[in-house]
């Protein structure tokens, strides 16, 4: 079946075959499940990108989260009031009011949703727990031995754990004891956070859509049941499993591109990495692109606002953030037929001409002063040892047969908790995983307190 605006939405709830009755829509009772979620709150632990403890006044993932949502939630009703009115949709009991009332409570909580598969210890996190893999992945002996216990698709799922596929397994895996269908969240939330709706041996630097993979191969019949529920299109890959994106997706990834790009600078000059006129330049050029703004207005207010200029910088960064959402908001209009195809090679912030330069700029100073950081360097050297570290004890242990299991092995898996407990029959990668699941959800704090456990350095 075509994917079209009437059909690549549902209300109906992944691992829920009837659902009670409810005040709420089914959309905004996603918001509310994510919220309350253990998962969720997890995230106030994790560094986006600045290390926690000292600095308290800087993002960690969960206000990025929050604050991602509120501009998906802005996307979603300037985007859904202009679908509603298209010829197709305007005659459509059911596609009228979901995109003119419901759009935007999909994308807020695909948005809250998208970095819950996101370990510890920011960027470097997800190359940590591979590192133990990677550093396998010889022609020793040993080493040949080991990787022999995986599939393909297993070990490249291994040796490049992604967040995106994470988030879908975190929002969707039943655990032990635990309901059928993990969050229970609409397939339209779950559909908006598959960023790369492809498995990992097909995944391609140079495709936007296969740049990396969106599903672990333990997760391949959850991914193709939400892909057959919201008419995703197939790609062209053969023999491998790879999707077109859902529209949504590129409305959910400008939310985040958006916050964390504009952020991130303001968060810099917080900490007097990068200086108020940097800052506040690159911020009124993005603004003076905006036509529904008076730039000289703009400029002479933040002029006022300067005898606190973290003041001056958030008034700024406000309005950075509304010249981009409408930016985004037009260009999804312009190429809506090719979004709707999945043929739209490019994010939405990347296709804005006029903000090219700025973007760039704001991009380049951010690798240079803020991603290389001192104390930023430090935290992702730190997050390598400590995640590295855990994957290895841990699945060193699971994966001795449990008759050679020494003392030490045996206490390190009753560390694992009931949740994340596996069959002893199961196969190698399904014991990975599982382990793999408890490390990736833990908070920075959580895993540096374990780590020195398990090395001796506190007790």
């Amino acid at each position: 079946m075509e994917m079209t605006w009437n059909n690549c939405f549902s209300p109906k709830r992944f691992g829920i075959q009837k659902d009670q009755e409810d005040i709420r829509t089914q959309y905004e009772r996603d918001w509310d499940i994510i919220i309350f979620s253990s998962p969720f709150r997890r995230l106030q632990n994790k560094t986006q990108v600045f290390p926690l403890p000292e600095e308290v006044f800087v993002h960690n993932r969960l206000t990025h989260s929050l604050e991602v949502a509120s501009v998906g939630r802005s996307l979603g009703k300037i985007i859904g009031k202009k679908i509603s009115d298209l010829p197709e949709v305007k005659t459509d009991d059911n596609a009228r009011p979901f995109y003119r009332n419901s759009l935007k409570n999909v994308l807020s909580s695909a948005c809250l949703a998208h970095d819950l598969g996101n370990p510890a210890f920011g960027h470097s996190g997800e190359e940590a727990i591979s590192k133990y893999f990677k550093k396998r992945d010889t022609k020793k002996p040993d080493d040949i031995e080991f990787k022999n216990n995986f599939t393909d698709a297993e070990w490249k799922d291994l040796i490049t754990f992604e967040g995106n596929a994470n988030a879908l397994r975190v929002l969707t895996m039943q655990q032990h004891n635990r309901d059928k269908g993990g969050f229970r969240l609409t397939y339209s939330t779950i559909g908006s956070i598959l960023k790369y709706p492809c498995e990992s041996l097909a995944s391609d630097k140079k495709i936007l859509h296969r740049k990396k993979y969106g599903f672990f191969k333990i997760d391949e019949g959850v991914f193709l049941d939400i892909a057959k529920e919201l008419n995703m299109i197939a790609d062209n890959v053969e023999s491998r499993i790879a999707y077109k994106r859902h529209p949504f997706v590129y409305l959910v990834e400008a939310a985040d591109d958006i916050s964390y790009n504009i952020i991130d600078f303001e968060d810099a000059h917080r900490l007097g990495i990068l200086t108020y006129e940097e800052v506040s330049s690159a911020f009124l050029e993005i603004i003076s692109h905006n036509p529904n703004e008076d730039i000289k207005w703009v400029t002479k207010q933040a002029e006022m606002l300067k005898g606190d200029r973290n003041e001056s910088i958030g008034f700024l960064r406000a309005k950075s953030i509304n010249a981009l959402i409408y930016k985004c908001a037009d260009v999804f209009w312009e190429n809506k037929e090719k979004i709707l195809k999945g043929n739209f090679e490019k994010s939405l912030i990347e296709d804005i001409p006029e903000l090219q330069s700025v973007m760039q700029r704001i991009e380049k100073k951010s690798i240079e002063k803020i991603y290389n950081a001192r104390k930023v360097v430090e935290l992702e050297i730190a997050g390598f040892r400590i995640m590295s570290g855990l994957v290895e004890d841990f699945v060193s242990s699971a994966l001795t047969p449990i008759t050679e299991r020494d003392k030490e092995q045996k206490k390190i898996l009753e560390l694992l908790p009931k949740q994340f407990s596996f069959d002893e029959s199961s196969s190698p990668y399904v014991k990975v995983m599982h382990i793999i699941d408890f490390i990736s959800g833990m908070t920075d704090v959580f895993a540096l307190k374990l780590y020195r456990n398990l090395r001796g350095i506190e007790i």
